[in-house]
């Protein structure tokens, strides 16, 4: 027979059902037919995203979990994760779901597994997550350190302790010299979680370490040149050779289409720059000209983004107004910007104004002035 053409999707699993749902939910999660249990399942997240309390269908649900199926599994784990909570007492009767699926075969289910339990923020589980973690730590497949990685940082929220006694954090710091870039890029992610918790440096970036996190900036993920680069600028160069070095490798990130990239590339330049001293004035201007036109791509994105961009460049300006001193007319108000956006275009501006475009500043100021948001005006008229 050919397969019914669903339309509607995943959406049908949203539709409010009759009176008892839950006696009919009960029996197809019941069911040895997998498509009915998979939709049976689906049924009862739907009913959980939007509010409904599905609760008493902990065990049933539990249930379910004993397949190979990982899309199931999956589902059966999301289930988990938002009723751990309030059942941490039914919770418990899962531990060993996980700890076996932590061995499973497929490196899928090993991670899914080791995920799960750091979600599940249940103190009794704890205890239980630290073998199946240590052994996905140092797993054969990079996917399941990656997430084995980040999991460290969420144990340490619950239990510093535990992560500290078990010496999870010496092998985050062997991880930052993995093979694998997305597993470095982790690495540090959860190094720096764990460093902004706690407020002591874990990272202790040596010189080896750091040639292996500029290894690693090339390949991995743009969140995770993200994080590489924010723990690059808290890194202290030993001299402006060494700091001129690693501003070099960073560069080609300011034309990455991602804005975080491009800001967090511009922070470590900017904090490297400080370090190359008087001495290096030729590369200082070099490098000056290179960071203006990113700083101005940014100005196109959309309205949110550009306001993060704006006040990171008016922290810029303060203390090096030459970047921009020849762009000030892409701080000009446009008619559409939100009234936010005007505001900061407005500090910048006026943070910019030399002699040499002063006619053009007040021409613009004066239009300013005519506008409808009184705020708005005020300022440019104190302007």
């Amino acid at each position: 027979m050919a397969p019914l053409n669903n339309k509607e999707g995943d959406s049908r699993f949203f539709t409010t059902q009759k009176k008892g749902e839950m006696h009919e939910l009960r029996m197809e999660l019941h069911s040895s037919d997998r498509a009915i249990k998979v939709d049976a399942v689906k049924k009862v997240i739907a009913s959980m995203t939007v509010g409904k309390d599905v609760s008493m269908l902990f065990t049933d649900v539990l249930n379910c979990v004993q397949t190979g199926n990982i899309e199931l599994k999956k589902l059966v784990y999301l289930y988990l994760i938002n009723y751990a909570k309030s059942q941490p007492e039914l919770t418990l009767l899962a531990v060993n779901t996980f700890v076996k699926d932590a061995s499973d075969a497929n490196p899928l289910i090993r991670a899914l597994a080791v995920r799960t339990m750091g979600c599940i923020r249940v103190d009794r589980i704890t205890e239980y997550l630290c073998e199946p973690l240590s052994r996905a730590l140092r797993d054969d497949d990079p996917y399941v350190r990656k997430t084995a990685a980040v999991c460290v940082a969420k144990l340490y929220d619950i239990a510093p302790e535990l992560v500290i006694e078990r010496g999870f954090l010496e092998i985050l710091h062997d991880l930052i010299s993995d093979s694998n870039p997305s597993v470095v890029a982790n690495g540090v992610a959860a190094l720096s979680e764990i460093a902004e918790t706690s407020g002591k440096d874990v990272m202790r970036i040596s010189a080896a370490v750091l040639q292996k996190l500029l290894a690693a900036l090339n390949e991995c993920t743009e969140w995770g040149q993200v994080f590489i680069l924010d723990s690059l600028a808290k890194y202290t160069p030993a001299d402006g050779r060494e700091a001129e070095g690693i501003i070099e490798r960073v560069t080609p990130r300011l034309q990455h289409a991602n804005s975080a990239v491009v800001m967090s590339a511009v922070k470590v330049v900017l904090s490297y720059m400080e370090l190359m001293g008087s001495a290096n004035s030729d590369s200082i201007r070099h490098l000056t000209r290179k960071l203006a036109p990113p700083l101005v791509t940014l100005l196109n994105s959309e309205p949110e983004i550009q306001y993060v961009a704006l006040r990171n460049i008016n922290l810029i300006v303060q203390k090096r107004p030459h970047i921009l001193e020849n762009e000030i007319k892409v701080f000009f108000c446009k008619y559409n910007d939100p009234i936010y956006v005007k505001m900061e275009k407005l500090e910048i501006i006026i943070k910019l104004v030399t002699e040499k475009n002063i006619d053009q500043v007040l021409l613009e100021l004066k239009e300013y002035a005519t506008e409808v948001d009184v705020d708005f005006v005020r300022k440019a008229v104190s302007a």
